[in-house]
Protein backbone atom coordinates (compact mmCIF):
# COMPACT_ATOMS: atom_id res chain seq x y z
CA UNK A 1 0.00 0.00 0.00
CA UNK A 2 1.21 3.50 -1.45
CA UNK A 3 0.14 6.74 0.60
CA UNK A 4 0.50 10.54 -0.51
CA UNK A 5 0.30 13.00 1.93
CA UNK A 6 0.14 16.39 0.70
CA UNK A 7 1.37 19.13 4.23
CA UNK A 8 0.57 22.53 4.71
CA UNK A 9 0.98 24.77 7.77
CA UNK A 10 -2.19 27.09 8.52
CA UNK A 11 -4.15 24.20 10.02
CA UNK A 12 -1.66 22.70 12.22
CA UNK A 13 -2.71 22.30 15.43
CA UNK A 14 -1.88 25.16 17.82
CA UNK A 15 -1.25 27.85 15.16
CA UNK A 16 -3.35 30.79 15.04
CA UNK A 17 -2.00 33.15 12.69
CA UNK A 18 1.00 34.31 10.36
CA UNK A 19 3.59 35.00 12.42
CA UNK A 20 4.08 31.10 12.72
CA UNK A 21 3.62 30.10 8.98
CA UNK A 22 5.86 33.16 7.62
CA UNK A 23 9.54 32.37 7.99
CA UNK A 24 10.33 35.96 8.50
CA UNK A 25 8.60 36.05 12.17
CA UNK A 26 9.43 35.39 15.34
CA UNK A 27 7.13 32.18 15.99
CA UNK A 28 8.29 30.61 12.48
CA UNK A 29 10.43 27.84 14.55
CA UNK A 30 7.53 27.02 16.34
CA UNK A 31 4.97 26.29 13.40
CA UNK A 32 7.86 24.28 12.01
CA UNK A 33 8.56 22.24 15.05
CA UNK A 34 4.61 21.12 15.26
CA UNK A 35 3.93 20.66 11.18
CA UNK A 36 6.94 17.95 11.59
CA UNK A 37 5.22 16.71 14.31
CA UNK A 38 1.95 15.86 12.95
CA UNK A 39 3.41 14.36 9.69
CA UNK A 40 5.44 12.43 11.77
CA UNK A 41 1.91 11.35 13.93
CA UNK A 42 0.48 10.75 10.24
CA UNK A 43 3.61 8.44 8.89
CA UNK A 44 3.76 6.54 12.55
CA UNK A 45 0.06 5.90 12.01
CA UNK A 46 0.49 4.44 8.31
CA UNK A 47 3.40 2.69 9.06
CA UNK A 48 2.11 0.94 11.67
CA UNK A 49 -1.26 -0.29 9.38
CA UNK A 50 1.20 -1.92 6.70
CA UNK A 51 2.33 1.28 4.36
CA UNK A 52 5.27 -0.12 2.33
CA UNK A 53 5.53 3.79 0.59
CA UNK A 54 4.57 7.41 2.36
CA UNK A 55 5.55 9.93 0.41
CA UNK A 56 5.55 13.75 1.58
CA UNK A 57 5.23 17.05 -0.15
CA UNK A 58 5.89 20.17 1.91
CA UNK A 59 2.81 21.85 0.22
CA UNK A 60 3.01 25.51 2.48
CA UNK A 61 4.79 28.63 1.10
CA UNK A 62 8.61 27.86 -0.31
CA UNK A 63 7.47 24.76 0.44
CA UNK A 64 10.98 24.36 2.90
CA UNK A 65 9.19 24.44 6.02
CA UNK A 66 9.90 20.51 7.41
CA UNK A 67 12.62 19.56 9.78
CA UNK A 68 14.32 17.17 7.70
CA UNK A 69 16.55 15.71 10.59
CA UNK A 70 13.33 15.45 12.63
CA UNK A 71 11.18 13.51 10.01
CA UNK A 72 10.29 9.97 10.72
CA UNK A 73 12.48 7.64 8.72
CA UNK A 74 9.91 5.78 7.31
CA UNK A 75 8.74 8.21 4.52
CA UNK A 76 10.46 9.91 1.98
CA UNK A 77 10.01 13.83 1.53
CA UNK A 78 9.62 16.41 -1.44
CA UNK A 79 10.94 19.90 -0.48
CA UNK A 80 11.76 22.87 -1.66
CA UNK A 81 10.52 25.46 -4.79
CA UNK A 82 9.42 25.28 -7.76
CA UNK A 83 7.45 22.24 -8.31
CA UNK A 84 5.21 21.79 -11.78
CA UNK A 85 2.39 20.93 -9.30
CA UNK A 86 3.04 22.84 -6.23
CA UNK A 87 1.05 21.16 -3.54
CA UNK A 88 0.46 17.53 -5.31
CA UNK A 89 3.82 17.16 -6.69
CA UNK A 90 4.95 13.53 -6.84
CA UNK A 91 1.11 12.30 -6.69
CA UNK A 92 0.26 9.65 -9.35
CA UNK A 93 -1.91 6.83 -9.85
CA UNK A 94 0.62 4.45 -7.94
CA UNK A 95 -1.00 5.15 -4.69
CA UNK A 96 -3.77 3.95 -3.05
CA UNK A 97 -4.73 7.07 -1.56
CA UNK A 98 -3.88 10.72 -0.14
CA UNK A 99 -4.24 12.87 2.75
CA UNK A 100 -4.10 16.48 3.27
CA UNK A 101 -2.27 17.70 6.95
CA UNK A 102 -2.45 20.91 8.04
CA UNK A 103 -5.51 22.50 5.83
CA UNK A 104 -7.36 25.37 5.71
CA UNK A 105 -10.34 26.89 4.12
CA UNK A 106 -10.58 28.46 1.32
CA UNK A 107 -10.59 32.23 0.35
CA UNK A 108 -13.24 34.64 1.68
CA UNK A 109 -14.61 32.02 4.29
CA UNK A 110 -14.76 32.00 7.97
CA UNK A 111 -11.41 30.09 9.09
CA UNK A 112 -8.15 30.71 10.56
CA UNK A 113 -5.85 32.57 7.64
CA UNK A 114 -8.07 31.01 5.37
CA UNK A 115 -7.08 31.43 1.24
CA UNK A 116 -6.68 30.12 -1.67
CA UNK A 117 -3.10 29.94 -2.90
CA UNK A 118 -2.24 33.86 -2.47
CA UNK A 119 -4.05 36.38 -0.43
CA UNK A 120 -4.86 38.23 -4.01
CA UNK A 121 -7.76 35.59 -4.61
CA UNK A 122 -11.01 35.73 -3.64
CA UNK A 123 -12.17 32.73 -5.51
CA UNK A 124 -11.12 29.26 -7.44
CA UNK A 125 -13.86 27.69 -10.17
CA UNK A 126 -13.41 24.51 -11.77
CA UNK A 127 -16.50 25.47 -14.59
CA UNK A 128 -18.77 26.85 -11.35
CA UNK A 129 -18.17 25.00 -8.13
CA UNK A 130 -15.93 27.29 -6.16
CA UNK A 131 -13.27 25.44 -4.37
CA UNK A 132 -10.03 26.29 -2.86
CA UNK A 133 -6.73 24.64 -2.40
CA UNK A 134 -8.16 21.03 -1.13
CA UNK A 135 -10.73 21.03 -3.45
CA UNK A 136 -8.56 21.87 -6.46
CA UNK A 137 -6.09 19.10 -4.87
CA UNK A 138 -8.32 16.34 -4.49
CA UNK A 139 -9.51 17.04 -8.33
CA UNK A 140 -5.78 16.70 -9.61
CA UNK A 141 -5.97 13.45 -6.84
CA UNK A 142 -9.16 12.21 -8.77
CA UNK A 143 -7.45 12.80 -12.28
CA UNK A 144 -5.35 9.54 -11.37
CA UNK A 145 -7.51 7.45 -9.57
CA UNK A 146 -6.92 8.30 -6.09
CA UNK A 147 -9.27 9.17 -3.35
CA UNK A 148 -8.34 11.52 -0.49
CA UNK A 149 -9.00 9.63 2.91
CA UNK A 150 -8.03 11.88 5.14
CA UNK A 151 -7.99 15.75 5.71
CA UNK A 152 -6.83 17.09 9.33
CA UNK A 153 -6.83 21.06 9.77
CA UNK A 154 -9.39 23.88 11.45
CA UNK A 155 -12.85 23.00 11.89
CA UNK A 156 -13.75 24.69 8.65
CA UNK A 157 -11.27 23.17 6.64
CA UNK A 158 -12.53 19.38 7.79
CA UNK A 159 -16.08 21.07 6.80
CA UNK A 160 -15.19 21.76 3.60
CA UNK A 161 -13.75 18.65 3.13
CA UNK A 162 -17.03 16.62 4.01
CA UNK A 163 -18.89 18.90 1.53
CA UNK A 164 -16.83 17.94 -1.33
CA UNK A 165 -15.32 14.14 -0.51
CA UNK A 166 -18.52 11.66 0.91
CA UNK A 167 -16.78 9.61 3.73
CA UNK A 168 -13.93 11.37 3.65
CA UNK A 169 -12.26 10.91 7.76
CA UNK A 170 -11.28 13.97 8.85
CA UNK A 171 -9.37 15.30 12.14
CA UNK A 172 -10.15 19.10 13.48
CA UNK A 173 -7.86 19.67 15.88
CA UNK A 174 -8.56 22.95 16.07
CA UNK A 175 -11.87 25.65 15.91
CA UNK A 176 -11.66 28.65 14.17
CA UNK A 177 -12.61 31.31 16.54
CA UNK A 178 -11.86 34.58 13.80
CA UNK A 179 -9.29 34.33 10.81
CA UNK A 180 -6.66 34.60 13.32
CA UNK A 181 -7.55 33.00 16.76
CA UNK A 182 -8.44 29.91 17.73
CA UNK A 183 -9.29 26.96 20.26
CA UNK A 184 -6.73 24.42 19.84
CA UNK A 185 -6.47 20.48 20.86
CA UNK A 186 -2.90 20.26 22.91
CA UNK A 187 0.17 18.54 20.35
CA UNK A 188 -0.61 15.83 22.29
CA UNK A 189 -3.75 15.52 22.28
CA UNK A 190 -4.02 16.55 18.20
CA UNK A 191 -0.80 14.08 16.94
CA UNK A 192 -3.08 10.94 19.02
CA UNK A 193 -6.25 12.42 17.39
CA UNK A 194 -4.56 12.39 13.70
CA UNK A 195 -2.99 8.77 14.71
CA UNK A 196 -6.81 7.41 15.36
CA UNK A 197 -8.30 9.06 12.15
CA UNK A 198 -5.17 7.91 10.35
CA UNK A 199 -6.10 4.36 10.97
CA UNK A 200 -9.84 4.39 10.50
CA UNK A 201 -9.24 6.17 7.19
CA UNK A 202 -6.98 3.46 5.91
CA UNK A 203 -9.35 0.35 7.32
CA UNK A 204 -12.48 2.40 5.82
CA UNK A 205 -10.39 3.51 2.00
CA UNK A 206 -12.76 0.93 -0.26
CA UNK A 207 -15.58 3.05 0.82
CA UNK A 208 -14.17 6.56 -0.19
CA UNK A 209 -13.87 7.00 -3.29
CA UNK A 210 -11.81 9.60 -6.24
CA UNK A 211 -12.92 12.95 -6.50
CA UNK A 212 -13.68 13.06 -10.17
CA UNK A 213 -12.56 16.38 -12.15
CA UNK A 214 -15.24 17.63 -14.81
CA UNK A 215 -13.63 16.33 -18.16
CA UNK A 216 -12.10 19.79 -20.46
CA UNK A 217 -12.78 21.97 -16.95
CA UNK A 218 -12.90 25.74 -17.19
CA UNK A 219 -10.82 27.33 -14.78
CA UNK A 220 -12.23 30.87 -13.30
CA UNK A 221 -9.91 33.03 -10.92
CA UNK A 222 -11.73 35.83 -9.17
CA UNK A 223 -9.33 37.99 -8.13
CA UNK A 224 -9.32 41.03 -5.11
CA UNK A 225 -8.75 43.53 -7.46
CA UNK A 226 -8.79 44.54 -11.38
CA UNK A 227 -4.66 44.78 -11.75
CA UNK A 228 -4.33 41.32 -10.63
CA UNK A 229 -6.94 40.31 -13.49
CA UNK A 230 -4.53 42.42 -15.55
CA UNK A 231 -1.89 40.44 -14.83
CA UNK A 232 -3.28 36.72 -14.90
CA UNK A 233 -4.51 37.63 -18.35
CA UNK A 234 -1.08 38.15 -20.02
CA UNK A 235 -1.15 34.01 -19.60
CA UNK A 236 -1.93 33.45 -23.28
CA UNK A 237 -5.74 31.37 -23.74
CA UNK A 238 -7.18 33.25 -20.97
CA UNK A 239 -9.87 35.75 -21.24
CA UNK A 240 -11.63 38.73 -18.50
CA UNK A 241 -15.05 38.20 -17.83
CA UNK A 242 -16.33 41.75 -18.84
CA UNK A 243 -17.45 44.08 -15.59
CA UNK A 244 -15.48 41.37 -12.83
CA UNK A 245 -12.39 40.79 -11.86
CA UNK A 246 -12.74 36.87 -12.92
CA UNK A 247 -10.17 35.43 -15.62
CA UNK A 248 -11.15 32.23 -17.26
CA UNK A 249 -8.87 29.62 -18.82
CA UNK A 250 -10.23 26.84 -20.69
CA UNK A 251 -7.91 23.59 -19.98
CA UNK A 252 -8.38 20.15 -21.83
CA UNK A 253 -7.87 18.56 -18.15
CA UNK A 254 -7.52 19.51 -14.77
CA UNK A 255 -3.76 19.02 -14.77
CA UNK A 256 -3.63 21.84 -16.96
CA UNK A 257 -5.97 23.91 -15.25
CA UNK A 258 -3.61 23.16 -12.30
CA UNK A 259 -0.36 24.29 -13.64
CA UNK A 260 -2.75 27.55 -15.40
CA UNK A 261 -3.74 28.47 -11.98
CA UNK A 262 -0.29 28.29 -10.99
CA UNK A 263 0.58 30.73 -13.63
CA UNK A 264 -2.21 32.95 -12.94
CA UNK A 265 -1.65 33.74 -9.87
CA UNK A 266 2.27 33.84 -9.82
CA UNK A 267 1.45 37.00 -12.59
CA UNK A 268 -1.22 38.34 -10.56
CA UNK A 269 1.15 38.71 -7.72
CA UNK A 270 3.36 41.21 -9.63
CA UNK A 271 0.41 44.00 -8.89
CA UNK A 272 2.54 46.78 -6.65
CA UNK A 273 -0.47 49.11 -6.01
CA UNK A 274 -3.40 47.15 -3.87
Amino acid sequence: MKLYVSVDMEGISGIPDHTYVDSGKLNYPIGRMRMTEETNAVIEAAHRFGCEEILINDSHSKMNNLLTDDLHPEASLITGDVKPFSMVQGLDDRFTGAMFVGYHARAAQFGVMSHSMTFGVRNFFINDVAVGELGLNAFVAGHFGVPILMVAGDDQACLEAEALIPNVVTAPVKKSISRSAVQSLTPTKANHLIQEQVTTALSNRDDIKPLTPPKKPTLRIEFTNYGEAEWANLMPGTSIEPGTTIVSFQAKDILEAYQAMLVMTELAMQTTFK
